[in-house]
């Protein structure tokens, strides 16, 4: 028994190793393909490796965007890189012009504040201002959360249709969310958009509530979101309307900040 244990630790160690050496392999084909466009030969020369190996590594990356390829030309970086730089710019532009209004908002509210941006179907945390009252409240920046369950989530999903709603509702019950019931929660959604900000009623962690409201572009795009969160006993239902207005305000700042001209109401 102990012989057949040692056996399969070799093997997961030897499977772990290999698909590390085969990502920075690929690695090495994206920073050389960055420094000019080159043929299969010119790029298994130039890595020392075999063109059957680089072939296929070369043709994965083709395969998910991340480079291109001209007949008689070469391969290129692809469209998915040009994707992932504007969003590691947006990324890091949002918290820095965000950051001093977060701050803000955290010392006004007393409360903890997030800033999320939505990354595939998930509300993903950019920044988090922890509030001075002594909560505690899990999130994390970098956290990826599920969108029907949360305030930043519901605020992102503002402008989308009720169709990709009802998608990701039961996605999120499928995946162990809060049960919530669609009516409910799709009638609540239509008042949100009418207000031009969400609610998270502690359908995301027990006990803690949250007013979240959209952040702009210049094309009146939604690109982010505010947040503000904390105990559901300093979160009544007339505060959470009273910090509407408040969060509401901060959104608007941080979006005329990035170019939103502030007067278009998009629906």
């Amino acid at each position: 028994m102990a012989s057949t244990e040692h056996t399969v630790s070799i093997d997961k160690e030897a499977t772990v190793g290999a698909g590390s050496q085969t990502l920075m392999r690929g690695l090495d084909v994206l920073e050389a393909i960055a420094r000019e466009t080159m043929s299969l030969p010119q790029l298994a020369d130039h890595l020392e490796l075999t063109k059957s190996t680089t072939h296929r590594l070369a043709s994965a990356l083709v395969e998910r965007g991340y480079l291109a390829f001209t007949p008689r030309a070469g391969y290129r970086l692809g469209p998915k890189l040009l994707e992932l730089g504007a969003l590691a710019h947006i990324q890091a532009d949002l918290i820095q012009i965000a950051r001093e209004h977060l701050e803000a908002l955290s010392a006004s509210t007393e409360d903890t504040v997030h800033l999320g941006i939505l990354e595939g179907d998930y509300a993903l945390y950019l920044d988090k201002r922890p509030g001075r009252r002594r909560i505690t409240i899990s999130s994390q920046v970098g956290d990826r959360q599920p969108l029907t369950s949360t305030g930043l989530g519901k605020a992102l999903m503002l402008d989308h249709s009720p169709a990709y709603w009802r998608e990701r509702f039961e996605a999120d019950q499928a995946g162990g969310s809060h049960p919530a019931d669609w009516d409910v929660w799709v009638a609540r959604m239509h008042s949100y958009v009418e207000a031009g900000r969400a609610f998270d009623l502690e359908e995301n962690e027990d006990q803690i509530r949250c007013v979240a409201a959209p952040v702009r572009d210049a094309k009146n795009s939604i690109v982010g979101a505010i947040s503000v969160s904390s105990a559901a006993q300093y979160m009544s239902d007339d505060r959470m309307d009273e910090l509407s207005n408040t969060v509401r305000e901060v959104a608007n700042a941080v979006s005329r900040d990035i170019g939103w001209i502030g007067n278009q109401i998009k629906k």
